[in-house]
């Protein structure tokens, strides 16, 4: 179970873990929040995946997607992160905090095979345009194939957001964008 702070006022604390390690079907995603589940292939083998893994857990998929971070060097539980959305000086500030997250380790599926996993997921604190929770996994099928995945489940935070949720659904679309890019770019794809 995630350990929470007390500023983390959104429902369903944690849901992207057992969104992560389960059947995206099967998730009882919050009422009037939209949800995000993208799965990319960014290549194949173990140091694919070591790459891709590491970078999730040193923000560098942050980095590498355009945002600023001030951040501990690695995404631990109860960690605290700001990341900068925008162009040059022009930046939101978008604070979060890191919920839940596993360093590389082998699950068994329900299918009786194994699959190799690493990641972490992390809530908006107050000051973040939304409500929710994203989360950024790397996977490593039993064939080899690694995968980018990222879910998210978030709704406006405010009237102000909520009166420019058209312009924060593209935002959040090129940003979506911008992490499977990231993604690539880490696991030295294209």
């Amino acid at each position: 179970m995630p350990q929470g702070s007390s500023n983390l006022d959104y429902p369903q604390l944690g849901l992207t873990r057992l969104a992560a390690l389960t059947a995206a079907q099967d998730i009882p995603w919050p009422k009037g929040f939209s949800h995000v589940d993208k799965t990319t292939t960014v290549g194949s083998g173990p140091e694919t995946f070591a790459a891709l893994a590491e970078g999730i857990m040193t923000w560098e998929i942050q980095r590498r997607a355009g945002l600023t971070v001030k951040a501990p060097p690695r995404a631990t539980v109860g960690a605290r992160v700001v990341s900068g959305f925008g162009v040059g000086q022009l930046r939101l500030p978008v604070p979060c905090e890191v919920v839940w997250a596993l360093e590389p380790q082998r699950l068994e599926t329900d299918e009786g095979s194994a699959v190799t996993v690493a990641g972490f997921g992390y809530g908006t604190l107050p000051g973040h345009p939304a409500l929710g929770e994203e989360a950024f996994l790397a996977l490593m099928r039993p064939d080899g194939a690694v995968h980018f995945r990222l879910l998210a489940f978030s709704r406006p935070a405010g009237l102000i957001y909520t009166l420019g949720s058209p312009v924060t659904k593209l935002a959040q679309a090129g940003v979506t964008r911008s992490y499977q890019q990231a993604a690539r770019a880490l696991s030295g794809g294209f």
